[in-house]
This record gives C-alpha cells, structure tokens and sequence, in this order.
C-alpha cells in the first residue's frame, strides 16, 4: 500500500540521456526514419556521414559537402575540415556538443566509424516565411516590416536599424527537450546593469522541458505569475524594439515566435501605439487620451448601469427615468443577470470569430451581433440601453494596442459587475482599491509598474499619458536608471539654423 501511494504521489522525472561514444548515440538516433548515417568509398578510403535530414539544407549538403568529400585525395579530418567551401565547420569528440549540433541540422563526418573525434559542419535548413507587414500593430505611417519566426531574421531586423558596437547580443538556450534559442539584446554603456543581470539570471533560471514561444518565457520570469496583467510588452514591430533599446531596455528575441519582449514596462505603455510617434505630438496625445478613456468606459460602463439600477435611482436624470423604465418594464431579469447575459454573449461571438477561418469569422461577429442583440430585445430578455452600453464597452475595449492587455481589460469587467450587485457604487469603489493595490504592488523585472504615476517622476510624464515633442525628450527614463541619462542636448535640438541669405 506505502508503495503504490509512492508511485502516485512522487513524480517520476524523465532520465537525462548521456551517451559515452559517439556510436552509442547513433544508436539512439537510428530509431528516427529521418535519421540518416552511411559511407562514401573513394580511393584513399572510406568516410562516414551522419545527419537528420528534415533538419539539414540538402541543396547545401549535394552542392558543397558530399562532392568535396568524394573527390577528396585525403583522409585526415583536418584536410577534410580546410577543404570543406563552408565556413562554420569544427573538429570535435566531445559528445554533448556533437549531439546537441546533430539536433541543430549539422552534418557529422567520421574517416573511423568508431571514432569519436569528427568533423561538424553546420548546414542547417532555413525555412520559414518571408518578412512582411505588422497584422497586430498595423499603422498607416511607418515602416512595414514585422518578426517571423527565424531568429536571425528578427536580429537582422533590428540590427540594421542600430549599426552600433554597443548593440550587444546574448543568446542563451531554455527548454531541457526543446533547446529554444533566446537571444539577450541590449546596448551596452545604456541599459542598467543590475536590469541585465536580472534578466540573465532569470532565463538561466528556467526549468521547464519544452519552450515554443515569447509567451512562455513571460510567464516564467514574471514577477508575479499570478497577475492578469502582461508584465513584458510584446510586439511584433523592429522600429518598435530598436527605439526602446536605445532608451535603455532589455529585449528577448525567442526563436519559433515572431514576438518580441521587452522590459522592464510600465502599465501606461500598453496604451501607447508606436504609430503614435509618426504623428504631430498634439494629434498623438489625443489619440493615447482617447485609448485611455475608453479602457475606463470598458471598465466601468456596465457596472456603473448595475449600481445604479439596483441602488442609486436617485442618480438617473429626469429626463432619462422614464427611457429605463420603458425598456426595462418587460425584462424578468435583474440588472445583474441581464448585464451577464449580454457581456457573455459578446465574448462568445468574439471567441468564435477568433477561431474560425478569418472571412467566417468576420461574418460571424457581425451577423451574430446584430442576430442576438435584436433577438435578445425582442424578446424580452435584455433592454436596449443595456445592449447599447454592452455594445460601446466591447468596441472600447478593443482600442487597447497590446492584444494581451485588451484581454486583462475584458476579463477584470466581471469582478466589478459583482462586486456592483453586492454593494453598488461603494462595492466598485471598493474593487477598483484591490485593482490600485494590486498594480502599485507589481513590478516589471523589479521595477515599479505604475512608474511615472507611482513613485511619481515628473519627467518621465513627458511621454505616458500625452506625447511632448520630441525636443522635450532629451532624457532617458528615470525608472530605467540608465548608464547615459542624456539622449540629446536639449538646446542644441532647439535652435534653428536658417540657411545664410
């Protein structure tokens, strides 16, 4: 009995594979069909070639490799190895390394089958789309060019844009299955140190056995795993990550996803869209106060129609007293039930057009929006008011630029629409404290969440709510706490110079 209790309660961890030869892990590699490991005869010998070919280039492999091989005159691995027109080729016998190449679309050659000493020549397949315009962060002004899913497709992109010594890669690998590439990017002599070395100690950090995307790595090294709220901003924008490593932040580029982190963020600037910038300050900052006012229309629309009607008639106008009582006087529902009815109903049609094909989805959103709103009044279940409110809180929401943000909006509507029905506007009052408490609480890599709202720094407002031009930006962030606060000189910026009559 104590044993089968051990059996179900401690979990069983997968051995870690280590192999002695080099035969011995081409034994293990056999058993895979694409696994390919055969010999060329020529005059002077016989040379062993092993390889996966769903990882290899096999243009490479016909052009390069096998007929330098087959017409070479020597079998020595280092005249093999000068001989090869291919510059990343090793001569090793360490047995990690060989595997952890052959697993990354390497070609091994042996001149001894039994040998453990070969020659590594990388040729790994690159397949994957082709660059093109942003789909999440479309803008109308801007570049058009967005990540996909090679990595060293994405660090081209943003290495062109920062042709500078100081922009500084590290790549470290996370996922004991996967080996997930993860590329460190930050300019040195700019980002805070002890941001960099937060950042590294985390990744390293990392225990789990397969990594497939951006998104795994933010929940694995968030501060708080148990916030609804995107503590790294994701993006799909080069212009986007080059701009804010030169402010001083730290990016993670994640091979397999065409998303980009970066920290440590701030809770405003998921209001902020990068197009933002493409456009006269004054136009900007009406856009960014628009976003900002529609967050809180979405928030707090619906439970304030709740409140109100369960418990404060007093507040509803004259005028409007007599437009509820119409369009309520047939509803058997109370305000609560009807509001939950209809806000379901949206996220029902929302998630359905999220997951079928794009035209049916579309088609689905807009007919079954305007199917179940029309039906639903008909029929007595909803009121008008109520689907008008719904309505304007839904498109609100979607104003968020930050698709995981507009999430976090979607989902914290639900708590305030209860916490409504229990105690009406004290009971809002009273979830939007916990709301406060909990983001004044959040950090993004250790830094503060809410920053420049709280701790207050008043010249970092110069670019959260409003956008300054950009001859009031000659600073860096205070809460990055940059190496180089100066991003320009201020008075320099601003003189004109007219050209000599």
């Amino acid at each position: 009995m104590i044993n089968w209790w051990k059996k179900w309660t401690q979990p069983n961890e997968q051995p870690k594979q280590e192999f002695k030869s080099i035969s011995a892990l081409f034994e293990q590699a056999k058993k895979s069909k694409d696994f390919v490991h055969y010999k060329i005869n020529n005059e002077h010998g016989s040379v062993w070639i092993s390889y996966i070919k769903t990882l290899v280039d096999t243009n490479m492999l016909q052009r390069d490799i096998l007929p330098t091989i087959q017409s070479n005159n020597k079998q020595s691995l280092e005249e093999i190895k000068g001989t090869v027109p291919i510059g990343n080729v090793k001569i090793t016998d360490d047995i990690e390394e060989i595997k952890k190449k052959l697993l990354g679309g390497s070609v091994i050659i042996q001149v001894k089958d039994q040998s453990n000493k070969c020659v590594i020549i990388k040729a790994q397949s690159k397949s994957g789309r082709e660059v093109a315009a942003p789909e999440i962060e479309f803008s109308v002004l801007g570049p058009k060019e967005a990540f996909v899913e090679s990595i060293d497709t994405n660090l081209h992109l943003i290495r062109k844009r920062i042709p500078s010594l100081q922009f500084t890669v590290k790549e470290m690998k996370v996922g004991t299955t996967s080996q997930t590439r993860v590329a460190v990017l930050y300019v040195e002599g700019i980002a805070n140190q002890e941001n960099i070395n937060t950042v590294l100690q985390r990744i390293d950090s990392i225990d789990f056995d397969h990594v497939t995307d951006s998104s795994f790595i933010t929940q694995l090294i968030a501060d708080d795993q148990n916030s609804p709220f995107p503590q790294l901003l994701d993006t799909e924008r080069p212009d986007r990550v080059s701009a804010v490593l030169n402010e001083g932040k730290i990016a993670f580029v994640i091979d397999g996803s065409p998303q980009v982190l970066i920290g440590p963020t701030n809770f405003i600037e998921f209001f902020s869209s990068f197009e933002d910038y493409f456009l006269n300050w004054h136009i900007a900052s009406a856009f960014r106060l628009i976003r900002m006012f529609s967050v809180f229309f979405s928030i707090f629309a619906t439970p304030v129609y709740v409140a109100v009607l369960t418990y404060h008639y007093e507040l509803i106008p004259k005028d409007l007293v007599s437009t509820l009582v119409t369009s309520r006087s047939a509803i058997p529902f109370a305000p609560i039930l009807e509001a939950l009815i209809l806000e379901l109903a949206i996220e029902l049609l929302r998630e359905a057009g999220a997951r079928l094909p794009t035209k049916v989805g579309q088609t689905i959103g807009i007919v079954g929006g305007i199917v179940i709103g029309t039906a639903s009044v008909e029929a007595g279940l909803t009121s008008n008011v109520l689907l008008i409110i719904v309505a304007l809180a839904a498109l609100a929401s979607f104003t968020t630029p930050v698709y995981k943000m507009g999430n976090t909006i979607r989902l914290i509507r639900f708590p305030f629409l209860l916490f409504a029905q229990i105690w009406g506007l004290l009971g809002i009052v009273l979830c939007f404290s916990f709301l406060l408490v909990h983001l004044l609480r959040l950090q993004s890599l250790g830094r503060p969440y809410l920053e420049p709202i709280f701790p207050p720094r008043i010249p970092d407002l110069k670019d959260t709510i409003i956008r300054l031009p950009f001859s009031s930006q000659s600073l860096r962030p205070l809460n990055l706490q940059t190496e180089s606060t100066v991003r320009f000189k201020k008075k320099k910026a601003k003189k004109k110079k007219d050209i000599d009559e």
